[in-house]
This record gives structure tokens, sequence and C-alpha cells, in this order.
């Protein structure tokens, strides 16, 4: 995909995720109080009359309810929407079956836009039932998905997922194929399916037209962040510094770059510091600030193994220095991690050592064997005395 822009060829943002993320930020303690984040808000509610998603962030917000506004936004939409209901019932007395379905998308698509989501997904589904061509089909089911992302509804996100997939089966075109990919592996960021969603992301990279749902530059930074925990070094090197069309948007993204190059170039002092980037952006990312803890702690196991596979041996003090930290801060983590399982080592304090101790798979594999062996054989054996019985 050329990093040039070709948003036209994406559908039109509505619901406009932006607005989700601004109102996200404005929750978080650090963004509470921005003057500047809540005129943004505001702007966009009054340049579209969204008095139902007003009604609903001023709860939500703890904001006081401007009722003047409020009232000329419920006067705007009563106007639009019997405006649009008089054109359903013409179409309906005097057109065809394009024209009925076209007035309802129209009807349909403006509750999306001011936020009235009920009534959207009802207005959509009637919409649905009025749609023959399959393309349009898949059009009203991806726009159900975008509501669902717009107010992280699981159940709406799923269900039209699993709608698409069937529909996109019986014959769906190579753009809308691609495009449920994308939609896919957004939804799989917001449930922490990072290995899933790298293989929808990676699948898409050449082939990106969802500016709906994002800008390009912002897919490539999902798509590396998602590789760099999901892949093993080979499938990283191969699919992601090697390819071509993220490494061109990389020259604009030098931050996610040190990133990507300082874990794959075994500089970690440095992927470190980036790590702290990475998880103040997530931390403010709405889609995956409930999973940015365990995205960071992953990464920092990610970094220990990589170093650990090296050695049979090595000093407290020298992986202190290669991660630009203190000893005591490196033993407290290996501790954390070897306890937990997560790091197959061995640390002397006293000698201030880490000794490696790779896990034995044959041994391992050999041991299960017998194991599932002698349940086996004991059933078998249980079998046999009921049926000479």
């Amino acid at each position: 995909m050329p990093a040039e822009n070709l948003e036209e060829q994406g559908l039109e943002k509505n619901p406009n995720l932006e607005l989700a993320q601004t109102k996200f930020l404005l929750t978080l303690s650090e963004y509470k109080r921005d003057a500047a984040l809540k005129a943004k808000l505001l702007e966009a509610i009054r340049a579209d009359n969204m008095a139902p998603w007003y009604e609903h962030i001023c709860t939500e917000l703890s904001w006081a309810v401007d009722k003047d506004l409020l009232a000329r936004m419920k006067e705007n939409n009563r106007v639009e929407l019997e405006q649009l209901d008089a054109s359903i019932e013409d179409a309906e007395k005097n057109l065809g079956e394009m024209e009925v379905r076209e007035a309802n998308l129209k009807k349909s698509e403006y509750l999306c836009r001011i936020g009235d989501k009920t009534a959207a997904e009802t207005a959509f589904r009637k919409t649905y039932e009025k749609t023959v061509s399959l393309g349009h089909r898949l059009d009203i089911v991806f726009h159900l998905i975008r509501l669902g992302l717009f107010y992280l509804d699981h159940d709406l996100i799923t269900r039209n997922i699993e709608k698409a997939k069937y529909l996109i089966e019986e014959g769906g075109d190579w753009d809308r194929r691609n495009r449920l990919k994308v939609y896919q592996g957004v939804y799989s960021v917001a449930v922490r399916d990072f290995k899933a969603a790298a293989t929808f992301f990676l699948d898409t990279v050449s082939t990106f037209t969802s500016y709906e749902l994002m800008d390009y530059p912002t897919f490539v930074r999902y798509t590396v962040y998602v590789a760099m925990i999901a892949l093993p070094r080979n499938e990283l090197r191969d699919k992601v510094i090697k390819g071509s069309e993220i490494q061109e948007v990389l020259h604009g993204l030098p931050d996610v770059k040190q990133f990507l190059f300082a874990l794959y170039n075994c500089q970690y002092e440095n992927f470190y510091v980036h790590l702290a980037g990475v998880e103040k952006q997530l931390r403010s990312d709405y889609l995956i600030h409930p999973h940015y803890r365990y995205y960071v702690r992953e990464m920092r196991i990610l970094g220990y193994t990589q170093l650990l596979e090296s050695y049979r041996s090595l000093t407290l003090q020298y992986m202190a220095e290669a991660f630009g930290v203190t000893v005591d801060y490196i033993d407290q983590e290996l501790a954390r991690f070897i306890a937990a399982g997560r790091l197959h080592a061995k640390v002397d304090r006293v000698g201030g050592i880490v000794e490696t101790n790779r896990p034995d798979n044959k041994n391992w594999q050999y041991q299960a064997t017998i194991k599932q062996g002698d349940l086996l054989l004991n059933r078998i054996q249980k079998l046999s005395r009921v049926i000479n019985i």
C-alpha cells in the first residue's frame, strides 16, 4: 500500500471513532480538565446535532447539561427525522424497492451520526431486510460493527462479524474481504488477541482501505505493536523488518521504528526507554487501554527472554547495565517472572549470577506421553471390566 492519502477509498466516518477516542481521553485523570479536548468534542457534537450522544457523555463525564444547546439540537433532530420519515413514506407509496432502501439507509445513517445507538441498530436491521444486494448488505453489517466499536459493545461486534463472515463466504468481493480482516484485527486488539490481530493486519497491510476506522500510519503503528508481541523473531524479521510497505511508513513514525529495531537489534536500554513511551500511548488509546499493563509486562518478559537465551549464565550487573536499570530492580523483576514460570532461569543473588535452565522439550513430551498413556490404560481396564460383566 503506498503511503499517499487514499482516504477517498474508505467509507464515511460514521460513527466517527475519533470522537470515541476524544471522549475516552476526557475520562483519564491527566486529561479530565483539558479545555481544548472538551471544546473539540463539543464542536463535533454541535456540528452534527448529536443530542442523544450529548446526553450520554454528560452523564458519563459528569458534565453540567447545557439545556439551551440540548433543546436546539433535539429540535433539529426532530425536524430532520420527520423529513426522513416523509421520504420513506413517499418512496413506499410512489417509488421502487431501491428507493425505499435508500430512504431507510439515510435515516439509519442519520441516527448513527447523532449517537442514537438503539434507534440506529433498529433502523439498520430494517434497512438490511429491505436490501437484496450482497455487497450492500455487507456495508450495513460493517456499519453495525463500527457502531459496536464506537460504544465497545462486544455483543454487537461479535454478532455482526459472524454475520459478515457468513456473507463473505456466500460471495463477497475482494475489497470487502480485506475490509472484514481489518475490522476483525481491530476487534482482536480490543479483546487482547494480539496473535489474531497480527495475522489480520499483516494480511491487509498492502491492501488497506479502511480509512473509516483509522489512517494508514495509525494502522501501521498497531500492526508493528501487535506483531512484536505475537510473532517469533524470524517471522518478525520476514514480515515486518523486511516488509517494504511497513518500512515506507515507519520513516514518518520514528518512535515506532526505534522501538521495533531496539528489540530486534538487542539494544535493550533503548528498548526500555521506548517501551515507556509505548506504555503512555497505549494507556491513552480507548481500544487497548484495558490491556496496556499486560502488553508492557509481556514485552519486558520478551526482552529478558531474548537476552537470557543467548547465554548459559551472566551477571546481574551485566543485565542491569544492558537494560539501563539498577541491580536491585532487575533482581526483583527476574524473581517475579521466574516464580511465575515465565522465565527459565535461576538467580544467585549472593554471587550476582543469573543461570539459564532451558526447558528440555523432549523430556517434557516424554513425561507427558507416559502420563497420558497411564490414564488411557486405566480407562481401558475400567471399560473391559464393564464389558466382561
